[in-house]
C-alpha cells in the first residue's frame, strides 16, 4: 500500500503543482523552462511507475479487503463508460466539436475512467487508486474554472474554433479502435485482469 500511496502522491502532486501558478512560475525561473519540463516529466514517470507497481502488488495483498461487491450490471455500465473515456482522450489532441464541448476532454476522460473502474471494483486498492484520480480530476476542473480569464482569451478562442466534423470522426474511430484493442488484448497483458469474459 505504501508504494501505491507514494506513487499517487508523486504523480498527482506533480500534476496538482501545475495549478499553483505562483510556485510553478518561481520553479520555472529557477530551473528554466526545459529544466522544469524535464523535472515534471521525470517526476510524473516515476510516480506512474510506482502507482503501477504498488497497485499490482497491493491487489494481491491480504490487506486488500473487499469493501463492497459490485453487481454484474455495473461491470457492463463500466465497459460502456470506457468507450466515452477513450474517445475523449483522443479528442484531447484533435480540435473539433467534441473537444470544444468537453472544454477539457482529458480531465473528463480521467473522471469517466476513474468512475467506471470504481463501479466495477470494490476492493480497497481500487478505491484508493481510482478515488484519488477522480478527486484530482474534479479539483483540477474546479481550479481551471476559477482561473482568471486572460485578456487574450477571446483571440485564443477564435483561433481554436472547432476544425469541423472530420477531427471528431477521427477521434471516435481511433478511440473505438483503442478501446477494442485495450479491452480484448492490452488490458490483460498490461494490467493482468481480463476485461471481456473476465471478472
Amino acid at each position: 500500500m505504501l508504494i501505491l500511496i507514494l506513487g499517487l502522491v508523486l504523480f498527482l502532486g506533480t500534476h496538482a503543482f501545475t495549478m499553483a501558478r505562483g510556485p510553478r512560475a518561481r520553479l520555472v525561473a529557477r530551473l528554466g523552462e526545459n529544466g522544469y519540463k524535464i523535472a515534471y516529466s521525470v517526476s510524473s514517470l516515476v510516480g506512474i511507475v510506482l502507482v503501477s507497481i504498488g497497485y499490482g502488488e497491493f491487489r494481491y495483498d491480504p490487506a486488500n479487503v473487499q469493501i463492497w461487491d459490485p453487481p454484474n450490471g455495473l461491470s457492463h455500465l463500466s465497459l460502456l463508460l470506457m468507450v466515452f473515456a477513450f474517445i475523449l482522450f483522443v479528442a484531447t489532441y484533435l480540435p473539433g466539436h467534441i473537444k470544444a464541448r468537453a472544454k477539457h476532454p482529458m480531465l473528463a476522460a480521467v473522471k469517466i475512467w476513474a468512475l467506471a473502474h470504481l463501479l466495477a471494483n470494490g476492493d480497497l486498492a481500487s478505491l484508493i487508486l481510482f478515488l484519488s484520480f477522480l478527486a484530482w480530476a474534479v479539483a483540477a476542473r474546479i481550479s481551471l474554472k476559477r482561473r482568471p480569464v486572460s485578456p487574450l482569451a477571446p483571440a485564443q478562442a477564435a483561433a481554436a474554433k472547432p476544425a469541423g466534423w472530420r477531427n471528431d470522426a477521427i477521434a471516435v474511430g481511433v478511440g473505438l479502435a483503442a478501446y477494442v484493442a485495450f479491452a480484448f488484448w492490452l488490458h490483460p497483458i498490461l494490467i493482468g485482469v481480463p476485461v471481456v469474459g473476465g471478472a
